[in-house]
């Protein structure tokens, strides 16, 4: 699923590990979902959400697989 959570990242001069920690999960759960290999669940969605102070489909935007 892509996803912007680097660039907003980025935009609040916030770590991976600034991020983790204000959500609730470790760096590297930020790391895989910013890469694109792990799709939060939605509760973590949610979180991510309102840290951000914005909608779950402004953070991220589902991408049907190939056939």
């Amino acid at each position: 699923m892509r996803n912007d959570i680097s660039d907003r990242r980025a935009e609040t001069g916030e770590s991976q590990a600034d991020l983790a920690a204000a959500v609730g999960v470790t760096r590297q759960t930020i790391n895989a979902i910013e890469r694109e290999r792990y799709d939060p669940s939605l509760e973590l969605a949610f979180k991510l959400a309102a840290h951000f102070d914005c909608r779950i489909e402004d953070l991220f935007d589902p991408v049907e697989a190939d056939r």
